[in-house]
């Protein structure tokens, strides 16, 4: 699987996964010692465990994925902590040019004291223009402290959260379909939710038996291609 493009220089790439709705069967089946008994049988097994809570077999599915991401974001995103990450250093290696460039501002919500909505009424050039006066004026400064002989480790101590990270983020199915409840839902920080869009699209794809059955059990949030989603298995459903 391909790259998925988010935000305007991130990615998010597939790397390998182990298991799937197989997997998934297979770990519940056990507790019986039994194993598949085709796939509409699998498939209302795995319908079962999500509307009871029956979390655990889900485990046994796993995703590595590579992500580029904006440093706020993977602030918001290593809060879920069942999982494994490994970030690029820059301890090691020479931040790169590359910074997010948020495509309109928004201003603070008034209802929702961490979120915020749109406004057309900013001047939208103006703050674009100041905000990457900054961000280059740290770039450099981040380069004449190198260029002076301080350590990496140090000179990026100059520079913002906007800068791009990449990191390779293992999970299992479990965790991600609590990282997409929340981090997909409309609530999340609109960045935030590209990529756990961009993680919902994988997931739907890899394990589209499970990717059912959590839309219509689990999935508690608001987000229109989500909903979509649910609408449309829902509609298959009866026919």
């Amino acid at each position: 699987m391909g790259s998925i493009q988010v935000l305007d220089k991130g990615f998010v790439r597939l790397i390998e996964r182990m298991g799937g709705d197989e997997a998934v069967v297979q770990a519940a089946r056990v507790s019986f010692g039994q194993a598949s008994k085709g796939p509409e049988s699998d498939r209302r097994l795995i319908d079962y465990l999500l509307e009871h809570g029956h979390h655990t077999p889900f485990e046994h599915s796993v995703f590595k994925f590579h992500v580029k991401c904006p440093i706020f974001v993977m602030r918001q995103w290593i809060r879920h902590r069942v999982a494994s990450y490994n970030e690029i250093s820059a301890r090691y290696a020479e931040v790169k040019d590359e910074y997010y460039v948020p495509p309109a501002w928004r201003i603070q919500d008034l209802k929702n004291k961490q979120g915020s909505a749109a406004a057309r009424k900013l001047d939208h050039a103006a703050l674009s223009a100041e905000y990457e006066a900054q961000v280059r004026a740290a770039l450099a400064a981040y380069r004449r402290l190198l260029g002076s002989g301080v350590a990496r480790e140090m000179a990026r101590m100059v520079l913002p959260v906007s800068m791009y990270t990449q990191f390779y983020w293992t999970v299992n199915c479990r965790s991600l379909m609590n990282f997409i409840n929340l981090r997909a839902d409309a609530h999340a920080q609109s960045e935030m939710q590209a990529y756990a869009e961009a993680v919902a699209g994988v997931f739907a794809e890899k394990m589209p038996w499970t990717y059912a059955a959590f839309l219509k059990h689990v999935w508690t949030g608001s987000n229109a291609g989500l909903d979509k989603d649910k609408r449309r298995l829902c509609a298959d459903a009866k026919e």
